[in-house]
C-alpha cells in the first residue's frame, strides 16, 4: 500500500482500476476498507479509478494524537491529489468525510471536479452536539464497554429499523461490530472534529457540481440537515434514499452505488 508524505503526516492510501479518478473519504474512526465491500467494485465496474485513504487519526497514517482540525482533513486530501497529479478530480466522502469533501469543494476548487456528499451536514443542532460532547466524555473518562453492549449501542445509532427488525441481517451486524476494534487516540481527536461549526451560508460559495446523498432513518446526520447543504450549494442534487440509517452504503449499497454512480457518469435520468 502506497505512502505519502503530505501535510505533516504519513498518509497511507490505495488505487484500484484504470480510467478518470474518484478519491474517496470515509467518516469518523473508520479507514478506507470500509469502501473496498462494495462503493469501489461499483466504481471500478464502470471504468473510474478509485483511490482511498486512511484519514489523518486512523493507522496506519499518522495518528496525530495531539489533535487536529477540519482543515488539516482537507489539507491532507489536497495535498493527496496533488502528488498524484489528478485534479480536478471527483471527490466522495460520508459523515465526517462529507465534511472534509464540502470544505475541499469550497476552498480548492481547482483539485474537485465533482462531489458526493453522503450522510452530511452544514451545521450541528442541539442533539447532535449533545451526541458529540457525551461520546467524548466516555471516552476520556476511559470508560471501556462491555463489547456486546458497544456493538447493540453502536446498531442502534447506525441502522435503519428495517435492518434492526431483521433477525438474520442483525447478528451478521452484531457478530461484525463486536469484531471492530476500539477506537484510538486518533479516533478521539476525529470527534472533536462531529461538532461542525455553521456553514450553510458560506457553502453558498461552491460552484463545483454536488450531490447529496441522505438516509431517511438517519439519526446521526438525519436528512433534514442534508437538505439544507443541498439547498444551500448551487444547483446541488439531492438524493433521499428510504429505509437506511448512517450506515445506509453498506445497508442498500446498490441503491447508494446507482445514485453514485449516475451522477458521476451525467447518465441520470432528468
Amino acid at each position: 500500500m502506497p505512502v505519502i508524505d503530505v501535510n505533516g503526516i504519513q498518509l497511507h492510501y490505495e488505487e484500484a482500476g484504470e480510467g478518470e479518478p474518484v478519491v474517496m473519504i470515509q467518516g469518523t474512526g473508520a479507514g478506507r476498507t470500509v469502501w473496498q465491500l462494495h462503493q469501489v467494485p461499483a466504481l471500478t465496474a464502470v471504468g473510474f479509478r478509485v483511490i482511498t485513504l486512511d484519514n489523518r487519526g486512523i493507522p496506519p497514517t499518522s495518528e496525530w494524537t495531539e489533535g487536529f482540525t477540519l482543515q488539516d482533513m482537507v489539507g491532507d486530501v489536497a495535498g493527496l491529489i496533488e502528488h498524484l497529479g489528478i485534479g480536478p478530480c471527483r471527490v466522495v466522502g460520508t459523515s465526517l468525510g462529507a465534511f472534509v469533501t464540502q470544505e475541499l469543494a469550497l476552498s480548492r476548487p481547482d483539485l474537485v471536479r465533482q462531489a458526493v456528499l453522503i450522510a452530511t451536514r452544514g451545521r450541528t443542532d442541539a442533539l447532535r452536539a449533545a451526541l458529540t460532547r457525551a461520546e467524548i466524555e466516555l471516552y476520556d473518562a476511559g470508560v471501556e464497554l462491555p463489547v456486546r453492549y458497544a456493538a447493540v449501542v453502536r446498531a442502534l445509532k447506525s441502522l435503519s429499523p428495517r435492518t434492526l427488525d431483521n433477525e438474520a441481517a442483525m447478528a451478521d451486524w452484531l457478530d461484525l461490530f463486536e469484531l471492530s476494534p476500539a477506537g484510538g487516540p486518533g479516533h478521539r481527536a476525529q470527534m472533536d472534529l462531529s461538532t461542525l461549526d455553521h456553514r450553510l451560508e458560506a457553502y453558498r460559495g461552491i460552484r463545483v457540481p454536488c450531490q447529496v446523498i441522505a438516509f431517511a432513518d438517519d439519526l446521526i446526520t438525519p436528512p433534514h440537515l442534508a437538505r439544507e447543504v443541498a439547498d444551500a450549494i448551487p444547483g446541488a442534487e439531492y438524493e433521499l434514499i428510504e429505509g437506511c440509517g448512517h450506515y445506509g452504503y453498506l445497508e442498500d449499497p446498490t441503491t447508494v452505488n446507482k445514485a453514485m454512480v449516475e451522477f458521476l457518469t451525467g447518465t441520470a435520468a432528468h
